[in-house]
């Protein structure tokens, strides 16, 4: 889920990216595949009605968190999806209960969620905002800490506030970003590879 699955914290959506010369993925929405998150993830929000049979069309759609779902939870609560038609960017749904555009309507703007912990991750895959806070070191030299992550079409982009109020941006590529250990709140990078003044 880029997502999610990685890009920036907050309410941002998960989005896997993979490790290759890639970095490490991170599910925009962070945790690692051995940790999980109560934080529940954006999948969308409910848009305008699609017809007279209470479906509805999902704006903001993230793919990856609603591909295979049978249930989401809309404004918290837990509905089950009866009905889905569209593209996976821009999905209708149709949930149980809501059986006329009335009840589409009465919908409309309220948030799809998932919880974090029923997004399995893949090894290498971290959530945004678990990411944000860690420490960023090069070795033992420390070199500041992560404000957030940004989901740029290529990559995602670690952005690390200095202590001198400098700001470091670290792509999540295998390059860069030596490990990620979201227990410890650490990120070793490499700044000769970034090209980072110490």
């Amino acid at each position: 889920m880029t997502t999610a699955r990685s890009s920036d914290a907050g309410d941002a959506r998960p989005r896997p990216s993979g490790r290759s010369s890639r970095p490490p993925r991170s599910r925009t929405t962070a945790a690692s595949s051995s940790t999980s998150s109560s934080e529940p993830l954006s999948a969308g929000r409910v848009g305008r009605p699609h017809g007279l049979d209470g479906s509805v069309h999902v704006v903001d759609a993230d793919p990856a968190l609603l591909r295979g779902r049978a249930e989401l939870d809309v404004d918290g609560q837990r509905l089950r999806i009866e009905r889905r038609a569209g593209t996976e960017q821009r999905p209708i749904l149709r949930f149980a209960g809501c059986v006329t555009r009335e009840d589409a309507e009465s919908l409309r703007g309220a948030r799809l969620t998932v919880d974090a912990d029923e997004v399995e991750l893949e090894r290498d895959e971290y959530w945004a905002h678990e990411l944000v806070g860690c420490a960023v070191v090069d070795g033992e030299r420390a070199i500041g800490f992560v404000r957030r992550m940004t989901a740029l079409p290529s990559c995602e982009m670690l952005e690390v506030d200095r202590p001198d109020g400098r700001e470091l941006l670290v792509p999540m590529v295998r390059d860069a970003i030596r490990s990620i250990d979201v227990a410890a709140r650490r990120v070793d990078v490499d700044t000769a590879f970034l090209g980072a003044a110490p």
